[in-house]
């Protein structure tokens, strides 16, 4: 019975979030109302604040949602034998196939870390549990040999990341963007960034240098 109970909550649980998931994509964080959520998830005021008393409440939960996910994908590319598909295979899902609705939400939240205090709490957790998974993927990736010693993994993985959350900004804002044609240009840049470290490194020196007086 208590088992049941809490599969129960569970499922209710998911049942909010998922509801709030489309409201927060639909309406944006400021302009959804916990009554909004209520009535998305078709349930009462005091059935929903049973589980989450805030948005902020809920933003945490689907953050739980997305550690999940991605400790799980990283973990998918540490034990594939081809490095370089995996990753392009996750690229391609965070990427092309990612919903209009997550890309949304995730562009929300970040836009909401610079105004709320507990949701930069929030995000910058997440952010550092990203980092660092993906700080474990690439150094795996070095152990095995498929990417050289001589890559900085702080600025790759840093880049990476950068890469990643400016493709998502330009899925939300623009209605033309085609992500799909710019993701082998993507996979372009990560090879190049991951396997030849010491090209772009001579590059940056070289252009950091200043010009030379006639």
């Amino acid at each position: 019975m208590r088992r049941a109970n809490a599969q129960l909550q569970m499922d209710r649980r998911e049942e909010i979030l998922v509801a709030a998931k489309r409201c927060f994509s639909r309406s944006g964080f400021h302009g959804t109302s916990m009554q909004e959520i209520c009535a998305e998830a078709q349930m009462s005021p005091g059935s929903l604040y049973r589980y989450f008393p805030s948005k902020e409440a809920i933003i945490a939960g689907i953050a739980e949602q997305d550690r999940a996910d991605v400790a799980e994908k990283f973990q998918a590319i540490v034990e594939a034998p081809d490095f370089f598909a995996a990753l392009a295979a996750a690229a391609r899902h965070y990427i092309v196939e990612e919903s209009m609705e997550e890309v949304c939400l995730q562009t929300e939240v970040k836009a909401e870390s610079r105004r709320n205090p507990e949701i930069a709490k929030i995000y910058a957790t997440v952010e550092q549990e990203v980092k660092t998974g993906m700080l474990n993927v690439l150094r795996a990736a070095v152990a095995r040999g498929d990417i050289p010693k001589t890559v900085d993994l702080e600025i790759a993985a840093t880049m990476l990341m950068a890469l990643v959350d400016g493709l998502y900004w330009r899925r939300a804002v623009d209605p033309e963007f085609n992500a799909e044609t710019v993701l082998p240009t993507l996979l372009s840049v990560t090879h190049f960034l991951l396997t030849e470290p010491d090209k772009h490194i001579a590059k940056n020196e070289m252009a950091a240098r200043p010009a030379a007086r006639e």
